[in-house]
């Protein structure tokens, strides 16, 4: 695990392996940002025209690397990592592309025992950008995999940032308020990536206590037993064709000052197979991470609770497993869900949504202002809106467009999506109160259209539908990881922070 601290010493004199700057890109070539004229100073000033000797041009993600021997003179550090930031906006850099810097940089010194990054960070807001970049950027999961595998660089042991206001109190708050998020997005992706065989509903339940004990809130587990006594047909019909048996965790964070509460809502299906709607061949591979939606939901309470946010949070983790045998709901089925109403199952693969009706439903019978799910929930989402961005779907316009914001500020690709009061025809039943499909054409839409059907009236209410950006098969990119990326972590924390303050 990478660990970063904050120094106000000079990167000319700290010895480490490596000594990070930034690098700027202008009409006339790159050029070294500030924070970094102590090593321009010890390469005699000829530092840029080095670096576009070897054909540098501070392009975003770009990473040259310089033999400090080249001309650094006494320079303690042996190697200088140049990482692109690309053209410098006239406001500053942006904290996202501080944050994508920031991870770029761990990736680039990986396999390192230390190293010392020479950007000015200016602010808290940057400094706390930055930090997160890095720990997001370091992240490796290596639970699986043997330590003499060739060809692989473990995490970098060390990061300072050198030159920051270590003594100022806003810049500490904010860098370690980055470091719990980045923990808690990090531990939200180890849980997308453990496979299905490891994470069940039984050990993410027991991994959410622990979680509890650790950091302060409190936790409490129903079990199959205790579902079937209160009732809750959905998250039941789905997990009752797998030999795992279903959990409900709620999780209960507050806060001795706060007056406003939020409730967070998870799917957590641990593995998909669609049930007897059973997915086609190659659609299988990656369904250990449609419980990414209650990861993040554990990660963003982990997060509230360590930071200390003045609100009341209560977590809900719908958790099965989906799978088709003897015992699994059929296609016609007819599920009595949590509060009595009844939803006919004509694909048992659109799974997601009984969970969360459920998990809808008893959340809102604690009266919160807000509700927010996350779900992995339908690749219509998808072929809208791309791997990388997550649509938003709400009952209140103004909640949706303070979530986009939110999800905005904290670097977070998300788009607001409508709910065409048609799609509801759609899903009428000739004999239950609703089916769970409706018209193919806006499939992302209608599920959101059915979720809407369990939210108490008065209640404002978001859906965010992850299934897009919460899995990553294509290439690292800034801080964005291979595998489980741990989205809407950082957006439900900022969403709540908001509400703390009075923003929302």
């Amino acid at each position: 695990m990478t660990t970063l601290s904050l120094s106000t010493s000079s990167a000319a004199t700290l010895r480490a392996d490596a000594v990070v700057i930034g690098l700027a890109k202008g009409d006339d070539g790159p050029s070294v940002v500030a924070g970094g004229e102590a090593v321009e100073t010890a390469f005699g000033g000829a530092l840029d025209s080095v670096l576009t000797a070897l054909g540098a041009t501070g392009a975003e993600s770009e990473i040259t690397r310089v033999p400090a021997a080249a001309g650094a003179g006494s320079f303690k550090a042996p190697v200088v990592v140049a990482v692109g930031l690309g053209a410098a906006p006239e406001d500053g850099f942006g904290t996202d592309q501080l944050r994508k810097a920031g991870g770029n940089a761990a990736r680039a010194v990986a396999g390192l025992k230390k190293a010392a990054v020479a950007i000015a960070l200016g602010d808290a807001a940057s400094v706390g950008a930055f930090a997160q970049g890095v720990l997001l950027g370091a992240y490796t999961f290596d639970a699986y995999r043997e330590n003499s595998l060739e060809g692989r660089k473990s995490a970098v042991k060390e990061v300072v940032l050198v030159g920051a206001k270590a003594r100022d109190k806003a810049v500490k708050a904010a860098f370690e308020e980055a470091l719990v998020v980045a923990e808690s997005v990090n531990k939200a992706r180890d849980l997308v990536n453990t496979p299905p065989n490891d994470l069940n509903p039984k050990v993410f339940a027991g991994i959410a206590v622990d979680l509890g004990k650790n950091f302060g809130f409190k936790v409490e587990v129903m079990d199959e037993k205790a579902l079937a006594k209160g009732a809750y047909g959905g998250i039941l019909g789905v997990g009752q064709g797998s030999a795992t048996p279903p959990r409900l965790v709620r999780l209960g964070y507050t806060h001795p000052k706060a007056k406003r509460t939020i409730a967070l809502i998870g799917k957590g299906i641990t593995y998909d197979s669609g049930g007897i709607s059973l997915k086609p061949a190659g659609a299988n591979e990656t369904m250990k991470m449609d419980m990414a939606g209650a990861a993040a939901v554990l990660g963003a309470v982990t997060a509230i609770a360590r930071i200390g946010l003045q609100v009341n949070v209560t977590g809900w983790l719908a958790l099965a497993e989906n799978m088709p045998s003897g015992t699994a709901t059929r296609p016609g089925d007819v599920l009595r869900m949590y509060g009595g109403r009844t939803v006919e199952v004509l694909n048992t693969d659109a799974e997601g949504r009984l969970v969360l009706a459920d998990a809808i439903t008893r959340a809102c019978e604690e009266s919160p202002e807000k509700i927010i799910d996350v779900a992995t929930l339908t690749g219509a989402m998808m072929v809208a809106l791309g791997n990388k961005t997550y649509g938003i779907i709400a009952n209140d316009d103004d909640f949706r467009s303070a979530v986009h914001d939110a999800a905005e500020r904290t670097g977070e690709p998300s788009w607001p999506m409508p709910t065409p009061a048609e799609l509801r025809r759609s899903m009428d039943s000739t004999i239950a109160d609703i089916k769970n499909i409706g018209e193919r054409m806006g499939g992302g839409l209608s599920a959101g259209v059915f979720l809407r059907e369990f939210v108490a009236e008065g209640v404002a209410w978001a859906h965010l539908d992850i299934a897009g950006p919460a899995y990553n098969e294509g290439e690292v990119s800034g801080y964005t990881a291979k595998g489980g990326t741990g989205v809407a972590v950082r957006t439900l924390v900022q969403v709540a922070a908001d509400v703390a303050d009075g923003t929302i």
